[in-house]
């Protein structure tokens, strides 16, 4: 006579200490805004990764990813253009 096994008992949720979506999601919108366009799409990524990861929303990293291209093409407008602030062109 054999017996079944119990079934095996579900995987832990993951830890949510480490959850970083939205630090990463705030972080890429700001820098994608104001400087860094770059560092928005890098941090835009992280938070789209992590969103995945724990399950949740990833707006805030599709948003970073766009303000990110949009600061990156509006500046090379802008420098092609000659009318970038800040910019000494003597």
């Amino acid at each position: 006579m054999t017996t079944a096994y119990p079934p095996p008992p579900p995987p832990p949720p993951p830890a949510r200490g480490r959850d970083r979506t939205t630090l990463w999601g705030v972080l890429g919108i700001v820098l994608g805004l104001i400087c860094c366009g770059i560092l928005g799409i890098v941090f835009g990524y992280l938070s789209i990764r992590d969103a995945r990861r724990y399950g949740q929303s990833s707006v805030l990293g599709y948003l970073a990813i766009v303000f990110g291209v949009i600061n990156i093409i509006g500046g090379s407008i802008l420098r092609l253009t000659g009318n970038y602030p800040f910019w000494n062109n003597d």
